[in-house]
């Protein structure tokens, strides 16, 4: 199946659910199946059709009682195949967990997802979670065990939320702030205050890169609340995304108000809470904010302080946050009356992008920039951007 999708990522627990029927594969997955199995497309999509109808009548009641008169028959004969035993455990042993290994598998894919994008595009990333959202959608469309059904809400709101990010960095904002209710709503519904504040800091960064400052405020505003005191990830992003968000909406006192609140959050993190995932807040990840906050209140030395930090912890895979950091720096040279090497900064750093991340949250910073410039610096970048 790797083959047939030209070496891409294939989870085998999907294949073992297909072939045994528990579940049934979606549409994308077709013409791939076809080439895995020499079959043509028309036959696959015959077979899960199938499937499917026996699957409504089973619902119905009617291979239920195909299986009570089986298995009445095999207790006369004594003559149970070993698949069929095998199946029936299968089947108590998901009527007692509730959701059988779908929830397990769904945990495991949040773990494998949420370590960023390591050098992949957000579309090749949103095309590998295609899968686990539908198992996701299916999971979540039956009944559970209140502990099971938590747990499943809480990998609902992670995984929804990794979702709402990579759309924020597509430039879909409408989007991500759909997926990022969605979050929210689960995060609240499985009652973790953690994950609460997590989704709205991250929903925050939508308005905050999008040019509504006042409303980011207000998001960040809220998940500092509700992470509490704790030291915590959650916190420290909620008071970084804050202190962004007020130097952005011009509030000075405010945002240096938060930033003393965050230097105190992260020199109380621990290792777990500094994993360098979409959930953790790393030393690199406060960098960047830092430069971000800094470069939006004009103190310049302190922002190339940061970005110098930030870069020197940047692995070499992390081609938008070499972007972003650049464009920060093009940024306080443009502040520091330097529009030429403005320009000629962030021409390069547009122009050392694969094509595929000249998008989003790149392409709104780097017009953000363009239109401080004088008119011949403007017109250098302007050239880089539609040439």
């Amino acid at each position: 199946m790797a083959d047939a999708q030209g070496g891409r990522y294939f989870d085998p627990e999907n294949l073992k659910r297909w072939e045994s029927e528990k579940r049934l594969p979606v549409r994308h997955w077709h013409q791939s199946i076809a080439e895995a199995y020499g079959l043509s497309l028309d036959q696959v999509q015959r077979a899960v059709a199938e499937s499917r109808r026996r699957r409504r009548e089973a619902e119905k009641g009617g291979e239920t009682v195909k299986r009570r008169r089986f298995f009445g028959t095999a207790a006369v004969i004594g003559m149970t195949s070993l698949p069929d035993m095998a199946q029936a455990r299968d089947e108590i042993d998901r009527a007692l967990d509730g959701t059988g290994t779908d929830l397990s598998h769904l945990d495991t894919a949040f773990q494998r997802h949420h370590g960023g994008y390591k050098g992949r595009t957000p579309a090749a990333v949103l095309e590998e979670m295609h899968t686990d959202l539908a198992v996701l959608g299916d999971v979540l469309s039956r009944s559970h065990p209140a502990q099971a059904s938590t747990a499943l809400t809480h990998t609902a709101a992670g995984l929804t939320g990794l979702v709402a990010i990579v759309q924020h960095d597509r430039g879909d904002q409408a989007d991500a702030s759909r997926w990022f209710a969605t979050a929210e709503k689960a995060a609240r519904k499985c009652g973790d205050r953690r994950m609460t504040a997590w989704v709205l800091a991250r929903h925050a960064m939508v308005p905050l890169n999008y040019g509504a400052p006042q409303d980011a405020a207000r998001l960040a505003r809220q998940a500092r609340a509700e992470a509490g005191k704790s030291a915590t990830a959650a916190a420290a992003l909620a008071a970084a995304v804050t202190a962004r968000a007020l130097a952005a909406a011009g509030d000075r006192d405010g945002a240096t108000a938060a930033l003393i609140d965050l230097r105190r959050i992260t020199d109380r993190l621990d290792d777990a809470h500094r994993a360098d995932t979409w959930t953790g807040y790393p030393l690199q990840k406060h960098h960047v904010h830092l430069s971000q906050a800094y470069t939006l209140l004009g103190d310049t030395r302190a922002a190339y302080a940061a970005q110098a930090a930030a870069l020197a912890l940047t692995r070499s895979a992390s081609v938008m946050t070499r972007a972003l950091l650049a464009i920060d720096t093009a940024t306080c040279l443009q502040l520091d009356g330097e529009p030429a090497e403005a320009a000629r900064t962030a021409t390069t750093a547009w122009q050392q992008l694969p094509p595929e991340h000249r998008c989003g949250l790149v392409r709104s910073r780097i017009e953000a920039l363009h239109r401080t410039l004088p008119h011949g610096p403007r017109g250098q970048l302007e050239e880089a951007l539609h040439g």
